[in-house]
């Protein structure tokens, strides 16, 4: 008779076992966990991805449609003047026939003026002027201060969608219905913003809380969507060390300018660096066409502690007839030398021209171009 093998009995699992056992389950089960985060987040980074940019050209469709019918996107005009408004007789033909439903005129002059029948030729500018406005230094942080109270107003307005600063000597280049439609449609900001390499003005003291990546210079003269108006006036963190570290230098000769440099100071204009930083360090940069829509000639003949003397290159009524206004509307491209980059002009991503507004012009210079109807009245047929 054969003998049927006999199953084999496992000796009971050792307390060592046990534990063992159970760490492996542990493990095993950690690593479960991890590899299922791991998949949530690449799935969650996956769906943003490929979501539409809120400021893409979607947005801008969108916009329209929310503002169609009796409420429309404004476009707000922000003058930043000395005192009056010089050329206040031709923004006063520029702005004839406009329904006043599409564009706001906010201006920040001398504290206490007031705009009337007796301080302006437009009616378009009475009491307009800002009741909180501040004296303003060129070259010190007041002028910052003063556009951000420009800003602060216009966004009262839930209407006012687009925001253009203007110097008291700008000059619009095209109608009203050609403006609108190219700052409206467009999702993105215009803001000149470029590194900053022939001269250092970016002081180590600000390193805390503005790296030194981040620094950017460009022109004053922007145009902003809503959103980065917000952010410009709601900052309570770049601004106050800008006012701390971000001085010119007083005139050479000065005990003020001796104290100055003896402190390592550097010169620093605040509003050619205030808004290009700030959007930058908010990580804005790819929401900007980075550029000015505001055409300006520089006389850089001064020496570097002449800043002062530096100014833009007057229109006169010599230099603005019609085919000096001409040639500034060809312009479709900026060559910034520190980056080697070429900004090609666009808006709405359709190639447009780099310029809607140039200064600065004399009062003669303003007449002639109003005279010979380089600046005229608009109608709304086809603003949108």
């Amino acid at each position: 008779m054969t003998r049927k093998p006999q199953p084999q009995i496992q000796p009971p699992l050792s307390r060592r076992g046990f534990v063992w056992l159970g760490w492996k389950l542990v493990i095993a089960f950690s690593a479960a966990l991890c590899l299922l985060a791991l998949l949530r987040i690449q799935l969650q980074y996956h769906s943003v991805a490929t979501l539409p940019s809120p400021l893409s050209v979607a947005r801008s469709h969108t916009l329209l449609r929310e503002y169609s019918g009796d409420r429309r996107p404004k476009l707000a005009f922000l003058f930043l003047a000395r005192r009056d408004l010089p050329l206040d007789f031709m923004w006063d033909r520029f702005f004839k026939g406009v329904d006043h439903a599409n564009f706001s005129i906010y201006v920040h002059s001398l504290p206490g003026f007031v705009f009337n029948e007796d301080t302006t030729r437009s009616q378009y500018f009475y009491n307009r002027q800002l009741n909180n406005s501040i004296k303003v230094v060129w070259g010190e942080s007041s002028m910052i201060a003063a556009e951000r109270l420009l800003l602060a107003s216009a966004l009262e307005d839930q209407s006012n969608q687009r925001f253009v600063l203007l110097s008291d000597r700008c000059a619009p280049l095209y109608d009203f219905g050609y403006i609108y439609r190219y700052l409206i449609s467009s999702p993105r900001s215009f803001v000149d913003s470029f590194l900053h390499t022939k001269e250092t003005r970016y002081s180590v003291k600000m390193s805390p809380v503005i790296p030194e990546e981040k620094w950017r210079k460009g022109s004053q003269w922007i145009a902003l969507i809503r959103s980065h108006a917000e952010v410009i006036v709601n900052d309570d963190i770049v601004f106050p060390v800008f006012k701390e570290f971000c001085k010119r230098c007083p005139p050479l000769g000065t005990n003020e300018a001796w104290l100055f440099l003896k402190q390592n100071r550097r010169n620093c204009i605040p509003d050619e660096h205030y808004v290009q930083t700030l959007l930058t360090m908010r990580g804005l940069e790819s929401e900007m066409e980075r550029r000015t829509v505001t055409y300006t000639v520089w006389n850089v003949s001064a020496t570097k502690y002449e800043a002062k003397s530096w100014h833009p290159v007057t229109f006169t009524v010599e230099n603005s007839g019609p085919e000096e206004i001409k040639e500034v509307k060809k312009i479709d491209h900026v060559y910034y030398e520190s980056e080697s980059r070429t900004e090609w002009c666009k808006a709405d991503s359709k190639p447009v021209p780099c310029f809607l507004f140039a200064r600065k012009f004399t009062n003669e210079a303003a007449m002639r171009i109003v005279s010979e109807g380089l600046v005229g009245s608009s109608t709304n047929r086809t603003l949108l």
